[in-house]
């Protein structure tokens, strides 16, 4: 390895740092480890380091001295225009990731999936579809484990499914064999600074392809049907709007593949929607997307139908927590946009009691907004973007405005939409807001949903039927979509 015998500095202590730095230091590199957090702040991960023998910079100056390192490996999610990254940067210190290095270790083809919402969904199904046919497959990125720490121990015949988030891609300097992008909505505006630089970002997933590798596209979306303009390898399609050439589509209530033959174009048929067992038009789009993307690598579609109906997701997206006394109460903690949470909101027809807000993105609410006065009975708010919410859905029009109620925890919230659904509600966390507010993660977020609706539910009679705990838990490192 390239780095062994040299000094880098890895900046941004969280699971996949950590990950990366253990990696570093069995391979004879010489590290630093910068956060901004405090020794005290870092809790058990301190101890760890200190065992591990790396050099510490933690607090305030934790960026002083970066250009004395021969490389520098940046957190997904940290912003790059740091005076002291860019200052490292103009002396030649190379900027990577540990995203980066994997990609250069790994023997096995990846498949990477990115957008803006759908990743996880997306990487475990492809995960869950190449396994049922007898592939060894390594499921990571932004979810899971991380596999760096495993990339010796994956063959040349493994296949690795990777979410990327815009973070990742940021610094993206290779490119998976099959890259899919699901959709393109304004998410991370307040690091990525604008729409375009998160396209930008975005587009680093297909941007080091070469001509035998393939590009996944959404046709329905404007942004990822026009990145097929500057594919560099072939471009498949899967679409819930139409037709599509090659790929993944909906042919009058089923979904099909479309392939191009040496005899023409042929049509086979996977499954009936009616068949798919995930929520909302969204969670369709997943599958499709997934079947064009697995076709790629052969699977059949017998295979494909045999998962896509018992595929019932992943946690904190849609999660059916509990039903009790009619109520069905449902973990959105995921939807950490607006576009996100429209999309959990129109997956119901039963009156919702929604409970939204949490860290402002700075994202406009104005879709948002109008989709709450079209479809929600009582909106609760919590966190900081709470106010800005309230104001988006007052200045909203289409019709009668929900009861609003602010909530000053989530504890609370849970308490008031109990009180407020009756036999045939749905109570929904799908909060279209990022969680750091008030929680380390949406994943925390939507445990502590979970707790609270069974402790206020645990005495009602519950369906027996009710949703267990995910043994597959998907994790984001920093809210990152």
């Amino acid at each position: 390895m390239r780095w062994t015998d040299k000094h880098v500095s890895v900046v941004g202590l969280g699971k996949s740092n950590l990950a990366l730095i253990r990696f570093l230091v069995r391979r004879g590199v010489s590290v630093t480890a910068r956060d901004r957090k405090t020794a005290d702040e870092l809790g058990p991960a301190l101890q760890e380091l200190q065992l591990l023998g790396v050099d510490l910079r933690l607090g305030p100056r934790y960026l002083k001295g970066l250009s004395s390192s021969d490389g520098i490996f940046l957190t997904p999610g940290m912003r790059k225009d740091f005076p002291e990254i860019l200052a490292a940067k103009a002396d030649g210190v190379e900027i990577t990731s540990e995203t980066n290095l994997f990609f250069e270790l790994c023997r096995a083809p990846i498949i990477g999936i990115t957008g803006s919402s759908g990743k996880t969904t997306t990487t475990t199904l492809v995960g869950a579809l190449l396994e049922a046919v007898g592939h060894k497959v390594y499921v990571g990125g932004n979810i899971g484990r991380p596999l760096i720490e495993h990339v010796d121990e994956i063959k040349e015949s493994a296949v690795v499914v990777l979410e990327l988030s815009s973070f990742q891609l940021e610094l993206a300097t290779r490119s998976p064999q099959i890259a899919a992008v699901t959709n393109i909505t304004p998410n991370h505006l307040d690091v990525h600074g604008s729409m375009e630089s998160y396209i930008d970002a975005k587009r680093h997933i297909y941007d080091f392809q070469c001509e035998s590798d393939v590009l996944v596209l959404n046709h329905a979306d404007r942004h990822t049907r026009s990145m097929a303009k500057s594919a560099r390898g072939r471009v498949v399609w899967f679409s819930s709007q139409g037709e599509v050439p090659t790929g993944a589509f909906i042919d009058r209530g089923r979904i099909v593949i479309a392939k191009d033959g040496r005899t023409g174009r042929s049509l086979t048929d996977v499954c009936g929607l009616d068949e798919v067992l995930l929520l909302g038009d969204h969670n369709v789009e997943n599958v499709l997307a997934s079947c064009a993307i697995s076709d790629q690598l052969g699977v059949p579609p017998g295979a494909m139908r045999d998962v896509v109906s018992t595929f019932t997701g992943v946690a904190h997206r849609l999660e059916l927590v509990r039903e009790a006394n009619g109520v069905a109460y449902y973990n959105d903690s995921i939807a950490t946009s607006p576009s996100r949470a429209v999309a959990g909101i129109r997956s119901f027809d039963r009156p919702i009691h929604l409970i939204a807000g949490g860290y402002d993105k700075r994202l406009p609410f104005d879709e948002f907004a109008r989709t709450v006065v079209e479809r929600v009975k009582t909106l609760i708010l919590i966190g900081e973007a709470g106010p800005a919410i309230h104001r988006a859905v007052m200045e909203a029009g289409g019709g009668a405005k929900p009861k609003i109620i602010s909530a000053g925890s989530l504890e609370e919230a849970v308490s008031l939409a109990r009180e407020s659904a009756v036999s045939g509600d749905v109570v929904l966390l799908s909060p279209a807001c990022a969680s750091y507010d008030m929680f380390p993660n949406f994943e925390v977020r939507g445990e502590q949903f979970r707790k609270w609706v069974r402790a206020f539910t645990e005495s009602s009679e519950c369906d027996s039927n009710s949703a267990r705990d995910e043994t597959r838990v998907g994790i984001s490192f920093d809210d990152a979509q």
